[in-house]
């Protein structure tokens, strides 16, 4: 019966394809595992925003040595936005805001002129460098620097150009925060838990919950909140909807008590942020790397002056509030979330009002970024007719 045959030696002749088909996804699996394991030593070693950076490195590598030459799966990459947009807007507590109400308004203030000065350095770069006022913005505005790079393709930026501006900054920040504290020998000598571990258990998570609830429930809350705020984000027409929308749906419901315990901790997100990494990372190319080698020393003096400038805020702060100077830096300085409030939690600091002002920050950030990208890009058009006119 010859049909049977044709249909045997079809599915034959399919099989090969389907296979070479799934092959790429399975490649970016193993490497994402490598990545995950990388972190934690990483991790281990104190680097801040230890799995993003490391998969961003090797992402890179991967990319250079044509190690991988498919697209990141774009699917994975949507995931790892929103739940990376559930993780943001889970950092706004109501209760630590409750506990620093009386001083919300200078935190309110600094938080404010923060964001500003930084767009003011923004608006500089691109008259020095051949950098984009999209770039310029994302890559200088502070804090929630996951959720920035995560959405910079969305608002028509570079994200690795924005990943290396961000990441400079938590590494200065990350380098510098100890010597300030030093300096004015207020710092603790706190132990450094990580090192506690041995670095063989190290490598393997505290736990495997992936919510901080430990609980199916919160699972399902998460991927509820994943799934109807991406929808959300698409029916309002934000820009970077899968990361926005879950963002404001999660602050909605932990304001109102709707929602709790679907906080993505431990595995899941370390996980995300190795998605993050390594799609940013694969993108990079030999002319991008140069691009970014010509615009290092302007990004340097770009950041190092945003840390001066935020830590002259903290003076402010301090003195208005009426907090050890300490605190005030925390509050105000310009680097990645996790990494400050952990720097707050081994100094023994005002962990509620550190968390406040640092997410009150991300909050503005996130939302106000793209209005503020279509303002500068509208101000550099003009800018330009001017000049050529």
């Amino acid at each position: 019966m010859p049909f049977p045959t044709t249909l045997l030696g079809s599915a034959r002749s399919s099989a090969p394809l389907r296979t070479a088909a799934a092959s790429p996804a399975v490649r970016w699996l193993l490497l994402a595992t490598v990545c995950y394991f990388l972190g934690n030593a990483a991790q281990w070693a104190g680097v801040p925003a230890a799995h993003l950076l490391t998969a961003l490195g090797v992402g890179v590598i991967a990319s250079l040595t044509g190690i991988m030459r498919s697209r990141f799966p774009t699917r994975a990459n949507r995931s790892a936005q929103a739940v990376a947009g559930v993780l943001m807007g889970s950092y706004l507590d109501p209760g630590a805001v409750r506990s620093v109400a009386g001083s919300i308004g200078p935190l309110a203030g600094v938080t404010l002129a923060t964001v500003v000065l930084c767009l003011g350095v923004a608006l500089i770069l691109p008259r020095l460098t051949r950098m984009s006022h999209s770039d310029a913005v994302l890559g200088m505005v502070p804090g929630g620097s996951a959720a920035i790079i995560a959405c910079a393709d969305d608002l028509d930026a570079d994200s690795r150009v924005v990943a290396f501006m961000q990441y400079l900054r938590v590494g200065m920040v990350a380098a510098s925060a100890p010597v300030v504290i030093l300096a004015l020998h207020t710092a603790a000598h706190a132990g450094n838990p990580a090192h506690a571990r041995p670095f063989g258990s190290a490598l393997l998570p505290d736990s495997l919950a992936l919510v901080n609830s430990s609980t199916l429930a919160g699972l399902l809350v998460l991927a509820a909140l994943c799934t109807l705020g991406g929808s959300l984000g698409r029916r309002l027409r934000l820009p970077a909807p899968m990361l926005l929308g879950p963002m404001l749906l999660t602050a909605v419901g932990v304001f109102t008590g709707a929602a709790h315990g679907f906080q993505p901790v431990g595995p899941l997100q370390d996980a995300v942020f190795v998605v993050i990494g390594l799609e940013v990372g694969s993108r990079f190319t030999r002319p991008t790397l140069r691009h970014v080698g010509r615009m290092l020393p302007y990004v340097l003096t770009a950041t190092f002056t945003v840390c001066l400038m935020c830590a002259a805020l903290a003076g402010a702060l301090a003195a208005a509030v009426g907090i050890s100077f300490n605190d005030a830096y925390l509050a105000t300085t310009p680097g990645g979330i996790n990494a400050v409030l952990a720097t707050a939690a081994s100094l023994h600091s005002n962990v509620a009002l550190i968390s406040t002002s640092q997410s009150l920050r991300l909050f503005l950030v996130v939302m106000l970024t793209p209005l503020l990208i279509r303002w500068v890009t509208s101000y550099g058009a003009r800018t330009v007719r001017r000049h050529t006119a």
